[in-house]
């Protein structure tokens, strides 16, 4: 890694990219999103573990199972969107160690419920944003969210309890002709040390 991006393209990812609930009416395709996941799935997560799952909603039967567990203020914008991901974490993640590490026997860490509770959250949340960055680089804008009721969201999705939301994205491409500016950000001095 001896190259920095180019400038427009570090632009898209991070300079003009905004957290965007408006879409124009093209759809994501399946190309777009097996492209999405093998960008997301290089992420990197403590023992390789992987614990992220994704559940892209598309169909308007799918979108009706999600609607409900949306709060109010989320719910237009997220069913009016072209496609909405789930991420959730496997709560039996660590079942794959074997394949995903090796040559490693770590299962004796995954003993305790906070352990692969702490374990497949975090480690989800960091392949989460490794998605947002992901579909940014691909060309699509990004609305994240956690305005909803995650009880009523694996009851309709992951009824048999292995798999917990974390997180519900919208995603397309965006109308960014209503998009508010960036809020402000910490300044270095205020968010770094260097020691």
């Amino acid at each position: 890694m001896t190259t920095t991006l180019a400038p427009d393209a570090l632009d898209q990812i991070f300079g003009q990219a905004r957290s965007n609930h408006r879409f124009d009416d093209r759809a994501v395709d399946d190309a777009t999103l097996r492209d999405l996941y093998e960008l997301t799935k290089l992420a990197p997560t403590g023992f390789n573990a992987q614990p992220a799952r994704y559940v892209f909603v598309r169909s308007a039967e799918a979108k009706a199972r999600l609607a409900p567990a949306l709060s109010s203020s989320n719910r237009e914008k997220t069913l009016a969107a072209p496609l909405n991901a789930i991420v959730a974490w496997d709560s039996r993640f660590f079942e794959h160690l074997p394949d995903l590490l090796p040559g490693r026997d770590v299962a004796a860490y995954f003993v305790e419920d906070e352990r692969i509770r702490a374990a497949g959250t975090f480690n989800a949340a960091l392949q989460a944003a490794f998605l947002i960055v992901a579909a940014r680089s691909l060309g699509l804008d990004v609305g994240p969210m956690t305005g909803f009721n995650a009880e009523a969201l694996d009851a309709a999705f992951f009824p048999d309890g292995r798999l917990r939301s974390l997180l519900v994205l919208n995603l397309g491409y965006g109308d960014r002709s209503e998009l508010r500016g960036r809020g402000p950000r910490l300044a270095f001095e205020d968010a770094v040390s260097v020691l």
